[in-house]
């Protein structure tokens, strides 16, 4: 084993790195002042970002990510201030200039790109407007600052700048809005680039486009990135080297792939396993899980900071805080905070990895009866006079104890036809409903107690599902009182089996939502939409807003509720990951209409759908070795007030056949085995033969497997050119 250097890893020359790096941090510690005295929330953090590098920054909600941001930018909180440390962006101390010229670093030498580009963007100017105010910051003129404008939108790849810049944010797109947000970052060509969880709520297609954007421009400006985000795939695609924070410490830094292939901190090795990456399912595997939570802000801890969640852990980590170890790797240096770096990989799981076997078994041998039925759902909003086919024609069915995932970009109908299932919106005439075989009321107020009992959902934001006014006993006790017949002493012993089943311990009852963490809030909402034992639980996106840690922790508690209970999930998710790792089917939605259906394994395997493949190839990796290559979809989704004739999909499609496809609705042809009408039939709605998109599909994996690393990609115009 190494011995640790005699100096904080990295161990550089700060007059050297002036030169040669965009972002030096050395030996930073910040503190927050709360409830009288200063807690330390960065603890001795030193890295750098050089020039033209992308660096990553990964770890739970918490652990200071964005802390460090902020304090390179000198954007502290009022309670915030750094305690120790330098900070160096492009040769300049950033702790010692004045305020004249700190806003000139802000304004020539820094940008940062939030999370959320619709808070980051005034809803009441135009585009220009704002655009302008970016470059006239720097002192140019008004005329000019419009014709800069035109050039940095064309720059990230905005076809029409003159359209958008008379546009006002709500009327773009989450990807559009995102690059209009990028725009302004590079107006002033900065050296460093912060991005913080940039891709965070965006669908598959359009985060693959915003990260292809961010590396052209950078290959082509030459900006530094500091990439901070939770989704260690993007990291894993974007960035040359990472940097692991766990409660405010550097526990890990190297190149990105050293670390990702053997990382050398049992916190690096937990958060990878949580990943439901590809060929895991929850019927072949649990996920396995980081026990605990974070330590509070600022706690005092003797020895290493992580030993109370490590499994790895003995007497000598909780004496001894471990120094950063400094080991050579593949593709240069590695530093671990860890006594035992050297078999980190070897940490014991937190979960079992054995499941029950009946599950395979059930589904295999009994086919389970249908709970839910839709044929010929359709909705139709009327805006402004004009109708809008929200939901055409889609006909789908759910069996007891299954999961059907809904995947598709924002706005291809999967809300809105959850919202149909469950009776928030009311149908178009023609449409069918049926539980358990027997018509369903269209509207919820409509359903008898037992119908409202059996079709329950789990929003995205427990935040804004949960009363926090009320405690975690109140509202999981009120859910309880209005969906069973329980009263008194009966309820408080169903709410103890309810919270024991969601795995939410007992000191959290008398707890108010604001003093829980993400996680916990999420088990609440859980433990209330299952308080009446439902039959069918729609899942909005329940994980998309948790750390990896507590996704896995919700997952694996999904599946277990839907062994244990026999529950059945409409399951709606951007992360595809995710879809695949719980869902037993997927159903593929483009602009309101269902273009693919079948089991889960055969959905991800193909053929699939042209636009199922081009979902599937947005989706980022970890496996160096993924030779997938990505599709990029011309233009944005059309309207559904004014669809595309034929098939909806051909003004995007990169495999089109022609005038076929722009004037007749393909039908939908039979993909894999499995009986007619049931459950397990596999089916494409596209006019090129099943056969067909399996020969393309394989020969598109073939080349790009060839051309693996040579920077191409299945543009379109390739695809048309290998056709």
């Amino acid at each position: 084993m190494n011995g640790p250097p005699p100096a904080s890893f990295p161990a550089f020359d700060v007059s050297k790195s002036d030169r040669t790096d965009a972002l030096t941090v050395v030996g930073l510690t910040v503190t927050y002042r709360m409830r009288g005295r200063d807690r330390e929330v960065l603890q001795d953090v030193s890295f750098r970002v050089r020039r033209g590098e992308a660096y990553g920054l990964v770890g739970e909600s918490g652990c200071g990510k964005s802390t460090v941001a902020m304090a390179a930018l000198r954007y502290l909180p009022r309670n915030g201030k750094v305690k120790a440390g330098k900070i160096i962006i492009a040769g300049q101390d950033v702790q010692k200039l004045d305020a004249d010229a700190l806003r000139t670093m802000r304004a020539n030498a820094i940008s940062m790109v939030y999370q959320d580009p619709g808070r980051a963007l005034n809803p009441s100017l135009t585009i220009a407007r704002q655009v302008t105010e970016a470059f006239e910051a720097a002192g140019v003129s008004r005329d000019e600052a419009v014709r800069r404008t035109v050039e940095i939108l064309q720059r990230v790849r905005i076809a029409a700048p003159e359209r958008v810049m008379d546009s006002y944010p709500h009327q773009l797109s989450g990807g559009m809005q995102q690059r209009v947000v990028i725009a302004m970052a590079l107006a002033s060509n900065p050296a460093l680039l912060i991005l913080d969880e940039p891709t965070t709520g965006l669908d598959a297609t359009v985060e693959a486009e915003v990260l292809d954007l961010v590396a052209q421009l950078r290959e082509e400006l030459g900006t530094a990135v500091l990439f901070i985000s939770h989704n260690l795939a993007v990291i894993g695609r974007m960035c040359e080297r990472v940097g692991v924070l766990y409660a405010g410490k550097l526990v890990e830094e190297g190149a990105t792939q050293d670390v990702f292939a053997r990382p050398r901190h049992p916190y690096t090795v937990g958060l990878l396993r949580c990943l439901p990456t590809t060929g895991r399912s929850k019927d072949t595997e649990r996920l396995d899980t980081i026990a605990g939570n974070l330590p509070l802000p600022g706690s005092v801890t003797q020895g290493c900071i992580y030993a109370d969640r490590c499994r790895l852990a003995d007497d000598r980590c909780r004496r001894e805080a471990p120094p950063p170890y400094r080991v050579s790797a593949a593709h240069g240096d590695q530093m671990s905070r860890c006594h035992y770096h050297e078999r980190a990989i070897e940490l014991p799981r937190a979960s079992a990895e054995g499941l029950p076997l009946h599950g395979d078994a059930l589904r295999e041998s009994e086919r389970p009866a249908l709970v839910l039925r839709a044929e010929k759902l359709s909705k139709t909003f009327h805006v402004s006079g004009a109708p809008l086919r929200a939901v055409d024609n889609v006909s789908i069915d759910l069996a007891s104890g299954e999961t059907l995932g809904l995947v598709g970009e924002s706005g291809s109908g999967k809300t809105t036809l959850a919202k149909l299932m469950l009776g928030l919106l009311t149908p178009d005439a023609g449409s069918v409903l049926e539980l358990d075989g027997t018509p369903l009321a269209a509207r919820v107020t409509r359903r008898n107690d037992e119908q409202v009992k059996s079709l329950q959902i789990v929003f995205q934001n427990p935040d804004s599902a949960l009363n926090r006014a009320h405690s975690v006993k109140r509202l999981i006790g009120r859910a309880l009182s209005r969906l069973t017949a329980l009263r008194g002493a009966a309820i408080d012993e169903r709410l103890a089996t309810l919270t024991a089943a969601v795995r939410l311990p007992e000191r959290y009852l008398g707890s108010r939502t604001r003093q829980l963490s993400g996680g916990l809030k999420q088990r609440v909402a859980i433990a209330r939409a299952f308080a009446g034992e439902p039959r069918v639980v729609v899942c909005d996106e329940p994980t998309s807003a948790l750390d990896v840690s507590v996704q896995a922790a919700i997952l694996n508690l999904l599946a277990d509720l839907q062994r244990e209970r026999g529950v059945s999930y409409v399951f709606i998710s951007h992360d595809l990951h995710v879809v695949r790792y719980l869902s037993d089917r997927i159903a593929v939605l483009y602009l309101g209409r269902l273009l693919e259906i079948g089991p889960a394994a055969a959905v991800f395997g193909g053929p699939h759908h042209p636009y199922t493949e081009a979902l599937l190839s947005s989706v980022p990796t970890l496996d160096a070795h993924d030779n997938t290559a990505r599709i990029r979809l011309s233009g944005d989704l059309p309207s559904a007030a004014s669809p595309p004739s034929g098939c909806v999909f051909h003004t995007r499609c990169p495999r089109k056949l022609g005038a076929i496809c722009e004037q007749e609705d393909p039908p939908f042809l039979e993909a894999g085995s499995g009986d007619a009408g049931q459950p397990s039939a596999h089916r494409i709605r596209c006019h090129i033969p099943v056969d067909d998109l399996r020969v393309l599909q394989l020969a598109a994996r073939d080349n790009a497997g060839k051309v693996s690393g040579s920077g191409s990609e299945n543009t379109p115009e390739n695809a048309a050119r290998n056709e």
